[in-house]
């Protein structure tokens, strides 16, 4: 019986790596938008904040040649992989998933610097996607606290 409790305790609950998952989809969602619509060459228009073209084209949103948002969707695509993994027991899925949101979570305070001080203008996809890396971070260290 306290072996049960003892081992209950120490692993994550699966509602942190559903949640993981769940963030990523949406951040997957909001990068590939920003890449399809780069790689077709249509303008981005934004609703919240009026920005977004001064950033998307920008030439800090392409690394060689590539969308930097493609680059988003691959880190996004990775870590919904990694929580799902974690959330079916492969432990190094989620021992993976924290060190790839941390880099995740410096690319994106990178990324708000540039648009703060360098291009002085924002896009709403661009905040979106910090925000969700923001709560991918949290999940991701809340999760690690528990022992996965």
């Amino acid at each position: 019986m306290v072996s049960a409790v003892n081992t209950e305790s120490t692993s994550s609950p699966k509602w942190l790596y559903i949640t993981a998952a769940l963030l990523s989809l949406i951040g997957l969602a909001d990068s590939l938008y920003l890449t399809v619509q780069h790689v077709t060459g249509q303008s981005v228009r934004c609703t919240v904040v009026s920005g977004c073209s001064e950033v998307l084209s920008s030439p800090y949103a392409v690394v060689a040649g590539f969308p930097l948002a493609g680059f988003g969707a691959a880190a996004y695509f990775t870590v919904f992989s990694l929580a799902t993994l974690a959330l079916f027991g492969y432990r190094i899925a989620g021992k993976l998933l924290l060190p790839l949101v941390s880099l995740m979570v410096l690319m994106s305070l990178w990324l708000f610097y540039l648009q703060a001080f360098v291009i002085r203008a924002f896009c709403q996809f661009c905040l979106l996607s910090a925000a969700i890396t923001i709560g991918l971070l949290v999940v991701s260290l809340l999760a690690w606290k528990r022992g996965s």
